[in-house]
C-alpha cells in the first residue's frame, strides 16, 4: 500500500549554528524562517549537516524542541535521531514523535557497522518502537556500510517506514532499489549533484546541503522537473554543480558552515573533530557563490 510522502521538493539539512558558548538559538530561529520564506519544502533538523552527532543529549533534543516550534506548522518538519546504539535511536526518535515531528531520518550503524540482516534487525526494532514516519538514510562513504536494495525490499512493508535517503552515489543501485520497492518507499537524493537524475529515477526529491545556501535555486530545480521541464532542472543542475561541489570540497558540514557565515548567518564555529575551512578552498567556494550572484 503506498503510504502518504512525507514532504515532495525539497528539505534542507539545516546546519546548526553554534558559538563557544554553545547552540546560538536566535541565529537557528532567523534561518528556519529564512528557509521557510524562501519556499522549502520541509527541514531536517539534527542530521549530519546539523551537527547531531557532536550534540549532547540535551542540546539535540532542545534544538529539536525549538525548531518545532519556530517552525510553527509552516512546512514538514523531519528529525535527525539516527545512532549506532539502537537503544539511544529509539529513545531519541520516540522523543521527535512526541513532540509531533513529521518524520525521523535514521542513518545506519557506524563504527559497529553491522550485516544486512542486523540493519533490517535494528531498523525494524526502531519502527517497532516509534510512531512516526521514517526515512532510512544510507551514506556508505560515513558509515562504512550501505543498505542493499534487497534490504530496503525486507524493510518496505513496514507501516512506520516510509522514505529512503540514498547518498550511496550509485545510480544503478538506486534503480534496483526503486525496481524492488515500487511505490512502497518514496526516493530522495542524498546528493546535491544527483538531484535530477534520482528524481528520473522516480525520486521524490533531495534532503539537501545546497539548499541552505540556496534554497530557491534548490526548490526550483525540484518544481521544474516535477512540471515536466526536465531540460530546465538540468541546466539548473548544471549551473550549481561548482558551487555543490565546493560544498563538498571539504567533509559537510565544514564547507556550507563557511558559506553560511560568509551569508552573515551564523559564525564559522565546528565543534572538533571538524575545523574551520582551509584558505585556498574557502576562496573557491567564495568564487562559486559569487558567480551565482551571492553577495560575500
Amino acid at each position: 500500500m503506498k503510504k502518504n510522502s512525507i514532504f515532495k521538493g525539497v528539505a534542507t539539512a539545516l546546519i546548526t549554528p553554534l558559538n563557544d558558548k554553545g547552540v546560538d538559538y536566535e541565529a537557528l530561529g532567523k534561518l528556519i524562517n529564512w528557509q521557510i520564506d524562501a519556499g522549502i519544502d520541509a527541514l531536517v533538523i539534527c542530521g549530519t549537516t546539523g551537527e547531531g552527532s557532536t550534540l549532547t543529549d540535551s542540546e539535540h533534543r532542545e534544538v529539536l524542541r525549538y525548531s518545532l516550534e519556530i517552525a510553527a506548522g509552516r512546512v514538514p518538519m523531519i528529525a535527525g535521531t539516527g545512532s549506532n546504539d539502537t537503544a539511544y535511536a529509539i529513545e531519541l526518535t520516540k522523543f521527535a514523535a512526541e513532540l509531533g515531528y513529521n518524520g525521523a531520518l535514521l542513518v545506519t550503524p557506524y563504527y559497529n557497522k553491522t550485516t544486512q540482516a542486523g540493519l533490517v534487525a535494528m531498523f525494524t526494532a526502531i519502527a517497532d518502537a516509534c510512531d512516526i514516519p521514517i526515512i532510512l538514510y544510507n551514506v556508505p562513504s560515513r558509515t562504512g556500510v550501505s543498505i542493499e536494495p534487497e534490504t530496503y525490499a525486507k524493510l518496505a512493508d513496514h507501516p512506520n517506514i516510509y522514505a529512503i535517503k540514498e547518498a550511496n552515489g550509485n545510480i544503478s543501485k538506486i534503480v534496483e532499489t526503486a525496481a524492488l520497492v515500487g511505490d512502497k518507499l518514496d526516493i530522495y537524493s542524498g546528493n546535491d549533484d544527483q538531484i535530477v537524475p534520482i528524481m528520473a529515477c522516480g525520486g521524490m526529491g533531495v534532503i539537501s546541503v545546497l539548499s541552505n545556501v540556496v534554497p530557491k535555486e534548490t526548490v526550483a530545480i525540484c518544481k521544474k522537473f516535477f512540471d515536466g521541464d526536465v531540460k530546465g532542472a538540468m541546466a539548473l543542475q548544471k549551473q550549481y554543480l561548482a558551487l555543490t561541489n565546493a560544498l563538498f570540497s571539504e567533509v559537510n558540514p565544514i564547507p556550507v558552515k563557511a558559506a553560511m557565515a560568509a551569508l552573515g548567518f551564523c559564525e564559522d564555529y565546528l565543534r572538533l573533530p571538524l575545523v574551520p575551512m582551509s584558505a585556498g578552498k574557502r576562496e573557491t567556494l567564495l568564487a562559486c557563490m559569487r558567480e551565482v550572484g551571492l553577495n560575500v
